[in-house]
């Protein structure tokens, strides 16, 4: 288990948490604390999955919770921009943290249900 804080997707999902809450800051009022708040859980509950897959000895678990925070957060996203509270601009910049991170999400996943595989085929 390496240092999580050292992890790049770790690295990349702090720096998605950080751009989340700058933009929801700027919401309006009547979205502020409706589905910018949701938003922000939802990041947190991310980079706190990606913290437990770390640490865990079971990783598909929380990698696929991690995955479905991802496209909950993306579902966010495109609300946000369809209710004109973010730019194209931003989406695009929020989009690319969130292709990153689901890149890394699933290469991560794929290597440990290779590696999950590969114990239970040495149990049988």
């Amino acid at each position: 288990m390496s240092l999580t804080e050292e992890l790049p997707i770790y690295k990349a999902s702090y720096d998605m948490v950080l751009v989340i809450f700058q933009l929801v800051k700027n919401f309006n009022k009547e979205y502020k604390y409706t589905i910018g708040e949701s938003i922000k859980n939802e990041t947190i509950k991310l980079i706190t999955n990606i913290y437990r897959a770390n640490c865990s000895r079971n990783k598909i678990e929380y990698l696929n919770t991690a995955r479905e925070n991802l496209e909950v957060i993306r579902l966010y996203i495109r609300l946000t921009k369809n209710l004109h509270q973010i730019s194209v601009k931003q989406l695009a910049y929020v989009s690319l943290h969130i292709e990153n991170i689901s890149k890394q999400l699933a290469g991560w996943y794929k290597s440990q249900n290779k590696v999950t595989n590969e114990r239970k085929t040495e149990q049988q």
